[in-house]
């Protein structure tokens, strides 16, 4: 941790303040850490040449749900000697109910595929557009991985109680926290189907709530809406682009978040940094995410400037370095923030400003850690190395929406380990929804041979609308879906699965 009066020099080419700190160099000379490498058996394949491991004999008891087309039946396999992940309705004190959620899933079977026989055509190409069997995935939608990023909510609680430039500190470091567990997860999450949704409401633990939907599909898009008991609301809409080179595949996010405090009004937005899986064909497998990062208050015209590093084998940092500065309207430095993105981040207010060359040098008070990750239980490695939000994510729950996640059957499939099923499934929901797509087209094509005008797709329970702050055409949440609920009304909801 820092001392009281250590400082910081900032390049100003950078706006990112380089620690020179005693305490930071301390910090620094720790001992230096390869790439988190994962197995290409942790994506369910086996490169070319490789041989499959087999997997412990021992027994264990885990519950399963088994999709059919009209039917849901629970039923018993053999899983781990572990924490059970059946769940039920606890009753606490206050009266209120408290689910007891499931503690894992069934393990990861070990299914191989070669690896190069499906990437080899797919160079250059943008993998959102290109299906994949399962044997990539995690049992999880995006949708479930977006609202994953709660796992540090937090971060938002903290940041609800602080002043202006110290809630930013707060609000970065739940930015951050949303990639410390791509260290060893490297399965892909399903893409979405247009109009698929995921609720999940987490008020009475967690202190959050969040619903998401798959508002478009080329390009494809989802849209996320957000609340804390706390005061706190986040709403994003998020896309990306993806591209295969090689030897790595880079994700670069282009969405925006917007994040807002009702008690101080003060109202934040971000975009996520690039991230890159390397080693796709040769070598072990390791995630890094990299770039730089603006998280703008509009209210008050402060920022805070966030870099993640990007791995290099002959750099003298850190891996996953992060260093950032929050500054005022006017451009001076009010805290520093510093640390990595798959361990804990520090921040400390700034006391005062020198010059050091062509450097700003920055004293400042004690660091306090504003975020640390917490680790999850041993057994879940062999879970798709999932956190324990992650977990309890596709768990049935009762009353939700016939387009949640929870009842995708492919998904369901894989999760209970039926890899070849799963496929099959999967390749019929796709097929589905391009023949809805095709019907769409067919449609729009003789309402304009007619001279009538053909609406665009609506996602059920988002409207698109002008953002005040950037004046770019988004997803807006009606705010319907839980009065629906409530009543138990989807009759707006398309048949997707």
């Amino acid at each position: 941790m820092g001392n009281e009066g250590s400082h910081l020099s900032c390049a100003r080419s950078d706006r990112t303040p380089s620690i020179s700190s005693k305490s930071h160099q301390q910090h620094e000379r720790k001992a230096r850490r390869s790439p988190s490498a994962v197995s290409g058996d942790s994506l369910g394949f086996q490169r070319q040449g490789s041989d499959s491991s087999s997997e412990s004999g021992d027994e264990r008891e885990t519950a399963m749900v088994i999709y059919s087309k009209n039917s849901v039946k629970a039923s018993t396999s053999s899983a781990a000697n572990r924490p059970g992940s059946g769940s039920k309705t606890l009753v606490i004190p206050n009266g209120a109910s408290k689910r007891n959620r499931r503690k894992c899933i069934p393990d990861k079977p070990n299914y191989s595929i070669n690896l190069w026989s499906i990437m080899k055509n797919c160079v250059g190409r943008d993998l959102s557009k290109i299906p994949m069997p399962v044997n990539f995935n995690e049992p999880m939608s995006f949708l479930q991985r977006l609202t994953e990023d709660f796992e540090y909510s937090s971060c938002l609680d903290n940041a609800a109680k602080c002043d202006q430039w110290e809630q930013m500190c707060w609000v970065a470091a739940f930015t951050i926290s949303s990639y410390c567990s791509t260290t060893t997860r490297t399965g892909k999450p399903f893409n979405p189907l247009l109009g698929e949704t995921f609720e999940c409401d987490r008020r009475d633990d967690l202190g959050w709530r969040s619903f998401t939907e798959q508002v478009s599909h080329h390009p494809p898009t989802c849209a996320m809406y957000a609340t804390g008991n706390t005061g706190w609301s986040l709403e994003q809409e998020f896309t990306m682009s993806s591209k295969f080179r090689g030897k790595y595949l880079q994700i670069i996010p282009l969405g925006i978040a917007h994040c807002k405090f009702d008690g101080s009004g003060n109202h934040y937005t971000w975009r996520k940094v690039t991230t890159t899986v390397h080693n796709i064909i040769v070598g072990r497998l390791w995630v890094d995410n990299h770039g730089e990062m603006d998280i703008v208050n509009h209210k008050t015209g402060d920022k805070c400037h966030l870099k993640f590093s990007a791995y290099s084998y002959f750099s003298k940092d850190i891996p996953r370095k992060v260093t950032g500065v929050v500054t005022d309207k006017q451009g001076t430095a009010r805290w520093v923030l510093r640390g990595t993105w798959d361990s804990q981040m520090e921040a400390a207010k700034v006391l005062g400003t020198s010059q050091h060359g062509s450097k700003p040098v920055f004293e400042t008070g004690e660091y306090k850690v504003v975020w640390k990750r917490r680790f999850p239980p041993a057994h879940l490695e062999k879970c798709y190395n999932m956190t324990v939000l992650g977990v309890e994510m596709n768990e049935i729950e009762d009353g939700v929406a016939p387009t949640d996640s929870r009842h995708r059957p492919d998904q369901r499939l894989m999760e209970n380990t039926l890899w070849d099923e799963a496929n099959k499934e999967k390749q019929r929901l796709e097929e589905k929804q391009r023949a809805a797509r095709r019907l769409r087209e067919k449609e729009a094509e003789l309402a304009t041979a007619e001279g009538k005008s053909f609406p665009e797709y609506q996602p059920a329970w988002f409207k698109k609308t002008k953002d005040p702050i950037t004046g770019n055409l988004i997803h807006m949440f009606t705010h319907e879906y839980w009065d629906c609920k409530d009543k138990q009304d989807f009759s707006r909801c398309p048949d997707i699965f």
